[in-house]
């Protein structure tokens, strides 16, 4: 089996805490059924879950490659420098990323509120971009637009592999294949 689930922000990717935060098992009703993957408890978007481990194995492991597509507003206008930056690969702390596909993006129609509000800073504009790594870091994203200069306001994932969100609202899950 396998599902799609759009997080909401704040959910961590497991389904129990300790400390009683939102966790999938508020939102996940199929048992034994794993994520492929984590996003971040401030990240929203496409969250994959499966009870074939040969599946997430594919999914998640590096030397597989699949590429994960983020939609992400940063803070500031975004300069073409700093997405030419980002396609080359940054160097984070951990070492330099590899080339990242990245470009300017308008924030979509179809975006649902976050809850709660991205902060507003009057003088201050924010912009978008579209970013595909093939690598999974921890926070790579968030490390990348920060090391050119824009730091992550929003992290939405659109695409894992060939897998979309496809219109699902966040908390809502598909099946995918059973």
């Amino acid at each position: 089996m396998l599902i799609a689930f759009n997080k909401p922000y704040g959910v961590l990717c497991q389904f129990t805490d300790a400390d009683g935060r939102r966790t999938l098992a508020d939102f996940v009703t199929q048992k034994d059924v794993y994520p492929a993957g984590r996003l971040d408890h401030d990240s929203e978007g496409l969250l994959l879950l499966t009870d074939d481990g040969r599946l997430a194995h594919r999914l998640t492991d590096p030397k597989h490659k699949q590429p994960k597509t983020y939609l992400v507003q940063v803070d500031g206008q975004v300069t073409d420098d700093a997405v030419a930056a980002l396609q080359r690969g940054v160097t984070l702390n951990d070492g330099p990323t590899l080339p990242a596909s990245a470009e300017h993006a308008a924030e979509p129609a179809w975006l649902w509120p976050r809850d709660p509000p991205v902060r507003f800073r009057k003088l201050i504009p924010t912009s978008w971009l579209r970013i595909t790594l093939h690598e999974g870091r921890n926070r790579q994203v968030r490390r990348m637009t920060a090391a050119v200069g824009f730091p992550t306001l929003r992290l939405i994932r659109e695409r894992v592999g060939g897998y979309a969100l496809d219109g699902l609202a966040p908390g809502e899950t598909r099946i995918l294949t059973s």
